[in-house]
Formats: structure tokens, C-alpha cells, sequence
């Protein structure tokens, strides 16, 4: 008669010592004084002698296993996975299970290494580690685990010391059907490539994600003609997919991803009738997809995305009519999207976003009414939004942002009642923003950057009605002002050619008669300004600054503006815009907030900017609802270094800005950072490198010299654009609370290298990266070295920006390269 432990007969009752099982099976146990604790497997089951079947798996038992219970020598199953057991399992010489045959021990705590008394059981079929902590190398003992069916050791800390020996050994187990060793750091005693004698395993299941492994996938893997799932994603393999795989007949799953595979997608992978997954993302795979497609009737899921696929999508990927999940997003897909996608008729996932896809999208893509997700952003799709995308029934994500929509969002729409995530925006839409159904818990992020949209004012649009008739009105007046244009276009040229002759005097009257002074093209009158901002309305209002109030204008043409107009109640503050107009006036740079014109009288004066739609890079650094990404601060960094190499080494004559900081950074509707505001800028005349002033900038940004002496020189921006470059990864200003004394933003960063990056880093940083933060940090400290060579005390020892450029360009192809890996 089998004496039998088992716990799983009382699901929702975990067995502990008082459990009257344990008590019919050894009724001194749960009197004994040696055990206090309900949690604990008790010694005395080692007692047991004649006992086979120990399943106590999904309980609640603490501590370690008794070292009795390793030493009854009939017993075949110990089950103990999914407990809280911890510790080392007993190795000593004198314990014995000759005839167990299955370990289960997943999912507990256990550390140090796996004891070799499990391998001496010649009967063995199951051994599951799963999520422990075991240390140490895999014994190489499989020989004589003939009976062998499930070797699995997912999610520990252990190496293989000889893989050709490992893999060997497996081959004598001939029933094998399970192999599972991911997640352990092989690489660091394991060869760096797949041994040939991988071939010869008989495995049906086969699990090696993230182990650190390199090399080639080895063409034996042909001969491993029984496997059903084959899976090595997260590694470091190279070279192409070998025709070979053509052989594994019986393979449903299959993943690459994630590893540098480079080659094409080969036609030998349609031959694999039963495959139903195929993952081959963030590879460097390129070529075109095959037109065999059509053949892989089985396929349910594939996702290539993250490759340097071009061409054409082939026609045949619409005939797979049963496919569930396709991902071919950020490739280099050209073409349109055909009627044909409709044939997909059981789809759930659809992505193809970030190609080069064009034209309408196709009103029979309404047929996907399976279809849950949807997302064709990052495209060059035209056209209209089919108002038959209000059949697709099942969506609950849709995104089209970042094409070039055009016309109206359909009130269909409004129909989706599963739909929970929507993003329209970076188009050229118009009309009314649809306000019922799902619509109602969309916020404004999802529609911005679009042409003339209006609707509910909690999504900071103008409500429609007056907004639609001006933009019929100004349709209208588009085609009564070409004739007009023409006219102007002459006059420009007329006047190209008097300012050449008589530039000085020009001005001046321009000044008079409130015409430009930065030597622009264009006039823009008193009047104008005042409808275009509606009367200088608060509620244009974009901020105010030191010299003056900044307004968000609209012109007759829908061209938006940005108007700087100058308090003139100082007279510093009145001087500060004949500063910034004799500084900007013949600078050109596409980091430079455009300067569009002047207008000025006695009683105002404002500068007519280009808008900036995404505001300060102060706005995005500081508000709780914006978060930067490293990519996103690095290419600002790179953008203000370019803006400043021009003014120091540029322009005819050096321009210092001598006021930069994140609030004076602007952000363009791609994100691209314009330097503005040159309201105490400087100009070094010929033949200097430096000048006195007693303007004095902002508080934390300044270089000692300045704050000293009023040492203006291009040195001063460097060291001020070094403070910002701090700022801009830590989220801390200068100025903040915490820096005291002798503890100053400079002093943290130096104290914090090169060590405890982390530590100052934006938490956001943290957080967005997770488990990927250690592959920015190293950039992140050669930036804050950058920033502390901007910010040497003497200025002659401070970098130049053209250096400074040069690393932050050489950083950011580190940071894409590692992206595309």
C-alpha cells in the first residue's frame, strides 16, 4: 500500500502541522517540541520510511527541508514547488533517493548549489527549479538519465562550464521533451557560440531567452526534427537564419527576437507548415518579405518589427485569412495599404506603424471586425478617416497620429464602445471633435498639432461655430490674395535692393514709422497684432519674462505667431528691444527662435516670433504630466549647442546670449529646441573676445566672471549651458532648495561620478527605463563629465561648443545603435 502526502486535495485549505492528514500519517508530530511554527515542514516526515508521494506544493511553508526527508530511499515524488522554502539543500555524502523521479521546486528561495544526490536517481523523468536562486554550474551528469523528460532551471544564477560536454550529455536522453534554461547567466563559462551537437537533442520544448549567448545559429538545427517550440530570444545571435530550420516540420513556435540576426527573411521559413508564431523582433534582418507567405496557412502570430524590412508588404500576407497578430512595425515598408487587408478576418492586432506607407487607408479595412488594436502612426498616409472604421466594433486602441490626415474625425466613431485609447494627433485635421460615446474620457494630447480642429473646451480647442465659419472665410480670402503676393513679391526685391544702398538710414525710418528693424521681409501692423491675439486677450497669454508679456497670436492666414511685447515702463526694459533687435537681426539658424518682424511706435514695441507649439523645455522638464525621455533631452542638448556654435563661431560678428537657461529653450511641434529671448545679449565687436557689462542674467546660470567682474565672453554660455546640461537629467534647478552652503548643483554632480549616477539622475529617467537603466548610465556619466568641462571656474579652460557637439553626436549614436541592437 503507496503512502501518499499530497496538499493539493485541499485548494483552499493549506496544509500545516496541524492538519489531521499529517496526524494520521504520524500522530507524534504534532505534539512535538522541537516545532513551534505551523509554517515549517516538520522533521519527523523524514520518519516515514516506506512513504513514495510527498506533494506539498502551493502551501505556505517556510524554512528549509528537513534533512531526513532527503534520505528516504522509496521515495519517488517530492513536490514542494510555490512555497516560501528557503536555504540550501542538504549535499552530504550519505543521503540518498535512488529511486526518485520527480523534484518539483519551482518557485521558492532556495540558494547555493544544485546537489548532485539528484542526479544519482537513474529513474529521473521530472527536475523543475524554476525561480529559485540556485548559484553555480549545471552538473554534466546526464548520461545515465536515460528516462529523463523535463530538465528545467529558469530564472536562477547558474553557468554551464562546458556547453560541448552539457549538450552532449543530453543527448543520451532519449525521451527528453522539455528543456528550460533561460534566464542564467551561461555566457560566462559557456563557449560563445551553439555547440554542433545541439542537433542531436531530442527536445521538443526548448527555452534559452536571455543567457548572455553568442555566436551563429549552427545549421544542425536542422536535425532537431521533433522540436514543437523553439525559443532563444534576448540573446547575442548573429549571422542569418540558417535554410536548415526548413526540417523542423513539427515547430509551431518559434523566437529569435531581440537578438543582431542580419540576412533576409528566407522563403525556407514558409515551409514550416505548422507554424502558428514567429517572432523575429528588434533584429537587423533587411530585404523584402517573401511572397510565400500565403503558404503559412498555420500561422497565427508573427511580429518582425524593428527590422530594416523594405519594399513592398506582399499581397500574400493578406491571404493568411486565420492570422491573429501582425507586427511589422518600424521597418521600411513603402507602398499603400491594399483592399485586400480586409481578407483578415479573424484579427486581433494589427501594427504598422513607423514605415513609409502612403495614400487613403482603405474603407474595406472596416471588415476587421475582430480587430482590437489597431495603430498605422508614424506613416505618410493621406486622405480622409474612413467613416466606416465605426464598424470595426471589437477596437479598443487606434492610433493614426504622426501622418498627414486630412478632413474631419467621423462622428461613426462615436459607436466604438470598447474603444478606450485614440491618437489623432500630428495630422491635418479639421472640423469637430466628435464628443460622445468613448470620446468623452479622450483628453487633449490625443488631437494636438492637427489644422483646425474644434470642439469641447476641456480639450483646449476652440468650440466650433465662429472658428468654422473663419476658416471658410479664410479659404476665401487664400484665393483673393494671390494677385496681392505677386505685387508684394516685387516690392521685396525693390526693397532688397534699397537696403543694400542705404541700410542704416532704412532702419531708422522703420523704426519711426513701426516697420521692422531685423531687416525682414515682412509687415506686420500694430492693428493686425491686436486682432491676431484677440486685443492682447490674457487668455492668449503664454507667459511673461523679465523685459516683457508673450502672446499666442493667430493671423488672418492661420499662421499662429508668438508677440513679444516690451514693458516700456523701465527704461532698461525699453532698451532690452533695441537689444535683442541688433542681436538677432542677421542671424539665421534652424536653433534660433525665427524672428518674423518687428513693430514699434512711441508707445509699443514687440517682436513677432515663430510659435512655438510645444513651449519651454522648463514646461516639460517641471510639469507632472510631461516626461522627456533621454533620447528626447539629448537631441534638445545637441540642438542648443548647435544654436550656440553658430552665435560664438557662426555669425559675422559673436553673439553672447548670456542668459540660457531651460525657460529661454523652446520647443517646436517635432520637438526640436530653439534658443530664444536675446533680451541682454552681447555683441563682441571685432578684434575682442570679451566685454564688461552690468546687465545682470539669471541667478544659478552664471559663470564667476560674470557674477564678479561682468565678464561677458562666448565662455560665459558655455558655462552656463553646462548648468543646464546638469539640469536637464537631473531635474533639479540650481537655484533649488536643497543646495546650501558649500553644496552647489556642479559640486553634486562632481561629488556623485562616477559611482552613484543613479542616485542624481530624474527619478522619471529611472522609472521610464526600468530594467534598461544601466544601459544609459554609462552615456549619462559622460555627460555629466561634458557638463563639468563646460563648467571649469576659469574660462580658458572650459570646452568650446563645437567640441561639445562632437560628443553629444558621438553619445547619441551610441544610444541608437544600442537601441536597434
Amino acid at each position: 500500500m503507496k503512502r501518499f502526502v499530497r496538499t493539493r486535495d485541499f485548494p483552499n485549505s493549506p496544509l500545516h502541522l496541524k492538519h489531521p492528514l499529517f496526524s494520521s500519517l504520524a500522530p507524534n508530530i504534532s505534539k512535538s517540541p522541537k516545532h513551534t511554527s505551523d509554517d515549517l515542514i516538520p522533521e519527523e516526515i523524514g520518519d516515514l520510511h516506506q512513504l513514495k508521494f510527498v506533494i506539498l506544493g502551493n502551501n505556505s511553508f517556510e524554512g528549509s527541508i528537513p534533512s531526513k526527508l532527503l534520505n528516504i530511499s522509496s521515495l519517488t515524488y517530492l513536490h514542494l514547488e510555490q512555497n516560501y522554502l528557503s536555504g540550501i539543500i542538504p549535499s552530504k555524502t550519505g543521503y540518498s533517493l535512488p529511486k526518485l523521479q520527480q523534484l518539483s521546486l519551482y518557485q521558492n528561495n532556495f540558494v547555493g548549489n544544485i546537489p548532485n544526490i539528484i542526479f544519482n536517481a537513474s529513474d529521473l523523468i521530472l527536475v523543475d527549479l524554476n525561480y529559485n536562486a540556485f548559484t553555480g554550474t549545471v552538473p554534466n551528469v546526464f548520461e545515465n538519465l536515460r528516462f529523463l523528460e523535463s530538465f528545467l532551471i529558469v530564472e536562477n544564477y547558474l553557468t554551464i562550464d562546458d556547453s560541448h560536454q552539457f549538450f552532449n550529455s543530453l543527448t543520451s536522453c532519449r525521451y527528453l521533451k522539455y528543456l528550460e534554461l533561460s534566464g542564467n547567466h551561461i555566457r560566462s563559462h559557456i563557449l560563445s557560440s551553439f555547440p554542433n551537437s545541439i542537433g542531436n537533442i531530442s527536445a521538443e520544448f526548448f527555452w534559452l531567452d536571455s543567457c548572455r549567448i553568442e555566436g551563429n545559429i549552427p545549421i544542425e538545427i536542422g536535425n532537431m526534427s521533433n522540436m514543437i517550440f523553439f525559443s532563444i530570444n534576448d540573446n547575442n545571435i548573429y549571422g542569418s537564419i540558417p535554410g536548415t530550420i526548413k526540417e523542423l516540420q513539427n515547430l509551431q513556435v518559434l523566437d529569435l527576437g531581440n537578438n543582431r540576426l542580419q540576412g533576409s527573411f528566407i522563403e525556407e521559413l514558409c515551409e514550416l507548415q505548422k507554424l502558428g508564431e514567429l517572432y523575429l523582433e528588434n533584429n537587423k534582418l533587411s530585404g523584402v518579405l517573401p511572397t510565400c507567405l500565403e503558404n503559412m496557412t498555420s500561422l497565427r502570430m508573427i511580429d518582425i518589427g524593428s527590422n530594416s524590412l523594405n519594399s513592398k508588404i506582399p499581397s500574400s500576407l493578406w491571404s493568411v485569412i486565420d492570422i491573429l497578430e501582425v507586427d511589422l512595425s518600424y521597418n521600411a515598408f513603402i507602398g499603400n495599404l491594399p483592399p485586400e487587408i480586409g481578407n483578415l478576418r479573424a484579427i486581433v492586432v494589427l501594427d504598422l506603424s513607423g514605415n513609409n506607407i502612403s495614400r487613403n487607408i482603405p474603407s474595406t479595412i472596416s471588415s476587421l471586425v475582430t480587430l482590437q488594436n489597431l495603430s498605422l502612426a508614424h506613416n505618410k498616409l493621406n486622405g480622409s478617416i474612413p467613416s466606416s472604421l465605426g464598424e470595426m466594433v471589437s477596437l479598443t486602441s487606434l492610433d493614426l497620429s504622426q501622418n498627414m490626415l486630412t478632413g474631419i474625425i467621423p462622428k461613426s466613431l462615436e459607436s466604438l464602445l470598447y474603444l478606450e485609447n485614440i491618437n489623432f494627433s500630428y495630422n491635418r485635421l479639421q472640423g469637430e471633435i466628435p464628443d460622445g460615446g468613448p470620446f468623452k474620457n479622450f483628453m487633449a494630447e490625443s488631437f494636438i498639432h492637427n489644422g483646425a480642429l474644434c470642439g469641447n473646451p476641456r480639450l483646449h480647442i476652440h468650440p466650433c461655430g465662429e472658428q468654422v465659419k473663419k476658416w471658410s472665410m479664410g479659404k476665401k480670402l487664400l484665393f483673393k490674395c494671390i494677385i496681392p503676393l505677386v505685387v508684394s513679391t516685387i516690392l521685396v526685391v525693390a526693397c532688397i535692393i534699397l537696403l543694400k544702398h542705404n541700410k542704416r538710414k532704412k532702419i531708422q525710418n522703420t523704426l519711426e514709422r513701426g516697420l521692422s528693424t531685423l531687416g525682414a521681409l515682412r509687415r506686420i501692423s500694430y492693428y493686425e497684432l491686436v486682432q491676431a491675439t484677440n486685443g492682447f486677450n490674457e487668455c492668449n497669454l503664454l507667459g511673461r519674462g523679465g523685459f516683457g508679456s508673450v502672446y499666442r497670436g493667430n493671423l488672418r492666414n492661420d499662421e499662429m505667431i508668438a508677440v513679444k511685447v516690451i514693458d516700456l515702463q523701465s527704461e532698461a526694459k525699453a532698451k532690452s528691444f533695441d537689444v535683442e533687435c541688433n542681436a538677432t537681426r542677421n542671424l539665421r539658424h534652424r536653433n534660433l527662435v525665427k524672428i518674423i518682424c518687428s513693430c514699434s511706435n512711441l508707445d509699443f514695441k514687440s517682436l513677432v516670433m515663430e510659435f512655438m507649439s510645444n513651449g519651454s523645455v522648463d514646461k516639460w522638464l517641471y510639469l507632472n504630466n510631461c516626461c522627456l525621455s533621454f533620447l528626447q533631452r539629448l537631441n534638445i542638448m545637441i540642438d542648443v549647442a548647435s544654436a550656440l556654435e553658430y552665435l560664438h563661431h557662426g555669425s559675422s560678428i559673436p553673439v553672447v546670449h548670456c542668459d540660457l537657461k531651460p525657460s529661454n529653450v523652446m520647443l517646436d511641434k517635432n520637438m526640436v529646441a530653439h534658443v530664444s529671448d536675446f533680451g541682454i545679449a552681447k555683441l563682441i565687436d571685432e578684434g575682442r573676445s570679451k566685454c564688461h557689462t552690468q546687465t545682470f542674467p539669471t541667478i544659478g546660470y552664471i559663470a564667476p566672471e560674470y557674477g564678479s567682474k561682468g565678464i561677458v565672453s562666448v565662455k560665459g554660455d558655455v558655462y552656463s549651458y553646462g548648468i543646464m546640461l546638469m539640469e536637464i537629467l537631473t531635474r533639479k534647478k540650481p537655484t533649488d532648495d536643497m543646495f546650501v552652503a558649500e553644496l552647489k548643483l556642479k559640486t553634486w554632480i562632481n561629488g556623485s561620478l562616477p559611482n552613484s549616477i543613479i542616485e542624481v539622475m530624474d527619478s522619471n529617467l529611472v522609472q521610464k527605463n526600468g530594467e534598461q537603466i544601466d544601459d544609459i548610465l554609462t552615456n549619462i556619466t559622460s555627460i555629466f563629465g561634458l557638463a563639468l568641462s563646460c563648467c571649469e571656474d576659469l574660462p580658458k579652460a572650459r570646452i568650446n561648443m563645437a567640441d561639445v557637439i562632437k560628443s553629444l553626436i558621438k553619445i547619441k549614436t551610441l544610444v541608437l545603435r544600442a537601441n536597434r541592437v
